[in-house]
């Protein structure tokens, strides 16, 4: 559980939302310090003093939009899982997270995996849904996700990227 939590009129709580806005939306080397230090109405050493660099304002926000991902994944799991077993909970949980990414435009923040050594959150929590888990499948189907993300973003239809997802088949033995 996050100890701090951002409020939006606070410095520190404008450059989190600016961070959100800025990045959901576009790749990580695409968005500039000035324009995130102008967007939160703050000096760019605002940033630093706040986060220390970009990539962590970027850590701090990827985190963010990441746990409110994860939850509707686990709640869209956990409604379906007596309905079609593992296998259709997983794929319940993978077309709610795309339709959470896709609504509000984080096809960047969560289509790229993690950077450097960072935990990929997703995958682990796909693969806890597999249960017993399965780190190969969950890092698979967290790959066509983010792929899915990604085509989007690209400018691939979003109901031919959903229903490519939703194609997916995989077996979880119970």
């Amino acid at each position: 559980m996050r100890e701090w939590m951002p409020i939006s009129t606070s410095p520190k709580g404008r450059l989190a939302v600016a961070a959100v806005r800025a990045f959901g939306p576009r790749p990580f080397d695409e968005v500039t310090l000035g324009e995130l230090a102008a967007a939160a109405h703050v000096t760019t050493g605002a940033i630093y003093h706040h986060f220390g660099s970009k990539i962590e304002l970027y850590s701090f926000a990827r985190e963010d939009v990441e746990r409110r991902l994860l939850d509707r994944m686990e709640g869209a799991a956990a409604a379906s899982a007596g309905e079609g077993g593992r296998s259709a909970a997983v794929n319940a949980a993978l077309l709610v997270g795309f339709d959470f990414a896709v609504r509000e435009n984080f096809l960047h923040i969560l289509g790229a995996p993690p950077a450097g050594s960072e935990a990929d959150r997703l995958a682990d929590e796909i693969s806890a849904m597999t249960a017993p888990a399965s780190p190969v499948l969950g890092r698979m189907l967290a790959g066509a996700w983010r792929a899915a993300l990604a085509a989007v973003a690209e400018g691939f239809d979003v109901g031919e990227a959903r229903d490519a997802l939703g194609t997916l088949e995989f077996s979880i033995p119970s």
